[in-house]
């Protein structure tokens, strides 16, 4: 009986010859069994297992070269693109807080920041309990008085609104407060601004309307306050102020900012920017040379040699939308805002990635303490000093994105956020 033949070196079993190989050709092991019915019929398993483990075990002992891989054996299912996809984007899971309240009615002054932390331990992922839901078009869009309800549908959470309710305060969502009546067929709209807002807007607004980020060649072009009306040196709301440089003709009101500190990257020690310190507007009335204007407010003193910037004009976001970045994002804290030790909730920062690293407004960064280094005074074999882990210390959301850098807000703080301080994107 022959046995299948084998890929690999060629072994000659007859008696008084010493086994010889022959690499890189085929083995052909011979077994003679006597031709009766039985033989050719069945061939028995232990036999054949034995068979093949002496000429492995004869192949190996006698080779003296690496033995050749086996090819691991194909797929009888192809692997499809969107199987692999699959594969990589897991199912997000809702987590639930334990003790969340069965019902909530929205209040003036809420955030929906605020009231989606009171059901989800993730407070970003409320879309995803509406989205099934066809009472609420718009997930962001609820008004104070609207009666929130966690239901769970499939075992899934879902939040449901009380719709009667909500055709009712979409009515009164107007600013005059009076119900509104429609007699003819017609597109009901809601102001934004009736609706609660994400997150809360005294905290970032002068961040939105006022220059915060300037280059060198804005710092050396903009125009600057050169004296004031009696000479004062440090100059107040309805202080007249004269000044010099290119003044846009089509604009009659300007920020006022001071130079700040040069804005480095902490991890290459670049200049990426300048910080702009706003101190007040000014209503220009002349455009001679020097042009004459008053200074309508002041948030601190300005100076002679303050200079001028045009509001930025465009509109302010009553509403964002948090989510955390597609990628791994690695970054840094380079600066508090008004801070000098650390930061809590609700206060910003500005950190060392912008718009031409994909940093987007509403992008969720974690933060994380800087673990400090330590001497192991109980380790008398090594003075290797250890470095001891970074610790989340809260989650911070991009409201503004320059070219190089970013502002953000602090919305959750478990300890107290520092300069320099690492940010990467959130893992639960």
């Amino acid at each position: 009986m022959r046995i299948v033949e084998k890929f690999g070196p060629k072994i000659n079993t007859k008696k008084g010859q010493n086994q010889e190989l022959e690499p890189e050709s085929k083995t052909k092991i011979k077994m003679n069994i006597s031709n009766t019915q039985r033989s050719r019929n069945i061939v028995p398993s232990f036999l054949l297992s034995g068979l093949l483990a002496f000429s492995a075990g004869s192949i190996t002992g006698c080779s003296s070269s690496e033995p050749r891989p086996v090819a691991a054996p194909e797929r009888s299912e192809p692997v499809t693109i969107a199987s692999a996809e699959e594969s990589k984007a897991p199912k997000k899971e809702i987590r639930v807080k334990a003790e969340h309240p069965r019902q909530y009615t929205v209040k003036k002054g809420d955030t929906l920041w605020g009231i989606s932390n009171l059901f989800l331990q993730d407070p970003w992922y409320w879309p995803e309990i509406w989205q099934k839901n066809q009472q609420v078009t718009n997930p962001h869009l609820i008004f104070p008085g609207d009666v929130l309800t966690l239901v769970y549908v499939n075992g899934q959470p879902q939040m449901r609104l009380n719709e009667a309710q909500h055709k009712q305060v979409q009515q009164t969502a107007d600013t005059s407060g009076i119900p509104v009546r429609k007699l003819s067929p017609s597109i009901r709209t809601s102001d934004l601004k009736a609706s609660i807002p994400t997150i809360p807007g005294d905290a970032i607004r002068q961040f939105l309307t006022k220059p915060r980020v300037v280059t060198k060649e804005q710092l050396e072009k903009a125009p600057y306050i050169v004296g004031s009306e009696d000479n004062h040196l440090i100059l107040g709301d309805g202080n007249r102020v004269y000044m010099r440089g290119e003044i846009d003709k089509e604009r009659v009101r300007f920020s006022v900012f001071r130079p700040g500190d040069a804005l480095r990257d902490p991890a290459t020690d670049e200049i990426l920017g300048y910080e702009a310190i706003h101190t007040g507007e000014v209503h220009v009335t002349a455009y001679d040379d020097p042009a004459s204007g008053d200074l309508t407010s002041t948030v601190r003193e300005v100076l002679i040699g303050d200079r001028l910037l045009a509001e930025d004009r465009s509109k302010m976001e009553n509403l964002y939308f948090p989510h955390i970045p597609d990628r791994e994002v690695n970054a840094q804290i380079m600066e508090l805002n008004e801070a000098l030790m650390g930061v809590a909730k609700l206060q910003v920062v500005v950190i060392n990635k912008g718009e031409r690293d994909g940093m987007e407004v509403g992008h969720l960064l974690a933060t994380f303490t800087n673990g400090a280094t330590i001497r192991d005074r109980h380790d008398k074999h090594s003075s290797k000093p250890v470095k001891l882990p970074n610790e989340r210390s809260g989650l911070v959301m991009i409201f503004k994105t320059f070219d190089r850098v970013s502002y953000a807000i602090t919305l959750e703080s478990r300890r107290i956020i520092r300069n320099f301080d690492y940010l990467h994107t959130p893992k639960f």
